[in-house]
């Protein structure tokens, strides 16, 4: 909501996996939020377990009243009977993950929650979508090609502001070697860190942090944490380049702040 604090409406999974949203409600009950609407996509959509199996280590840890991603409701559903009941142009949207829902949610039609269609209904409801999407100025990115499609479709024609966190931006910020150190920190966001470095070389002084810079952004906005530079994406084959204009409505965020002050802000922030 657009107010002074911002109200989270929904967590909406873009992976099949059976693990995703159990481990949804799993941290929406810890964290106080167990009746937060989850959904997931139905039909065509990626399918991609974790590596390190750390889903199923937490899910015997903690509560959590979802078993499996196929009990939940479709995402373009719980999208569009939130967004239909919201202020005009006050709803920020976070995409930590694929398109596929964002793309289904601009091809919906007009059913029993709203009158309009999908792309009528963003117009309408959104005011900014910040995306863990690409890398810039040029790259290739996991959450942009693995479903390039829908990528594709969506910031090509999504109506509101992007703001892109690219891989170099959390690629530079380590995060959880404070948090797994702190002994007055508990639960499943510790566990997690802990169980996950341990097993990887490459994150045993702390993972990069590509979530959560987004996530950050979408709530307290990129100032004064990055700047932003404005343009647009392109996208072809599952790489993106960029196109500068400093009237474009969309924009990825450009390193402000010293990497290591960015590390204790999320750090704080993931010690809740």
């Amino acid at each position: 909501a657009d107010n002074k604090e911002m109200v989270p409406l929904a967590i909406l999974a873009s992976n099949k996996n059976e693990f995703v949203c159990p481990v949804i409600s799993l941290l929406n009950t810890y964290f106080g939020r167990p009746d937060l609407p989850i959904g997931a996509p139905k039909g065509f959509a990626p399918n991609i377990g974790a590596v390190q199996h750390w889903p199923e280590m937490i899910l015997g840890e903690f509560a959590h009243s979802v078993r499996s991603t196929n009990e939940v409701p479709n995402a373009v559903l719980v999208y569009r009977k939130l967004l239909a009941t919201q202020s005009d142009h006050s709803v920020t949207i976070a995409t930590i993950g694929f398109l596929t829902n964002l793309a289904n949610l601009l091809d919906s039609k007009p059913d029993e929650y709203s009158a309009l269609s999908g792309i009528e209904l963003v117009r309408k409801k959104v005011k900014l979508l910040v995306s863990m999407a690409g890398k810039f100025p040029q790259g290739s990115e996991f959450n942009l090609f693995t479903d390039t499609a829908a990528s594709i479709m969506v910031f090509k024609n999504w109506p509101s502001p992007i703001q892109f966190s690219g891989y170099e931006i959390g690629a530079a910020i380590k995060t959880g070697a404070g948090l797994i150190n702190d002994v007055s920190v508990l639960g499943p966001v510790k566990q997690i860190f802990a169980f996950c470095m341990s097993k990887s070389a490459e994150d045993r002084n702390g993972r990069m942090s590509w979530d959560q810079t987004a996530v950050l952004v979408a709530v307290r906005g990129a100032d004064p944490y990055f700047g932003l530079q404005h343009g647009h994406i392109t996208i072809r084959a599952g790489t993106n380049g960029w196109v500068n204009d400093i009237n474009g409505s969309q924009a990825y965020l450009t390193a402000l702040t010293p990497n290591e002050q960015m590390s204790h802000v999320l750090e704080d922030l993931m010690s809740h």
